[in-house]
């Protein structure tokens, strides 16, 4: 039987990843207590999340019937080059350009065709963003470029 080696391996990364982050700041930062939290305590909580959520995705895959699919190398170059552009732009765009820039670059991966909807997709990520980030939680983040 062919197993689905897709999800498998993603899974088998991202729990790999969530047990190595959980055990690393377990190991090196004060985990505290729920009512005094110390610097590990949230890390440690998404590391054993992100294992949680490999071991969830990898499991089934080790019982279930996979196809071969091409590695889709342009769509990881876009999901990448989105990221890279968010992190080396947050300084020097501000908040607003670098979440508007890396999604739209992210929606180039998308097989939806159109420009309408990634421009409302746009919007409403960099809205959010901006709500959640600056406004929530009061971020002291540029909000575009020298401002």
């Amino acid at each position: 039987m062919q197993r689905d080696y897709h999800d498998l391996w993603g899974g088998a990364v991202l729990a790999a990843t969530g047990a190595a982050v959980a055990l690393y700041c377990l190991g090196n930062y004060d985990f505290g207590s729920l009512r005094q939290m110390g610097p590990g305590f949230f890390p440690v909580v998404l590391g054993v999340i992100l294992t949680l959520l490999g071991v969830l995705i990898a499991l089934p895959a080790w019982f279930r019937a996979g196809k071969a699919a091409p590695f889709a190398a342009l769509d990881a170059l876009a999901v990448l080059a989105a990221i890279a552009v968010f992190a080396f732009g947050l300084g020097r765009l501000g908040l607003i350009l670098s979440t508007a820039g890396a999604t739209l670059i992210a929606s180039l991966a998308a097989p939806r065709p159109g420009w309408l909807w990634r421009v409302v997709l746009t919007v409403v990520v960099t809205a959010l963003t901006w709500l959640i980030f600056k406004q929530g939680l009061q971020m002291t983040v540029p909000l575009w470029p020298g401002i």
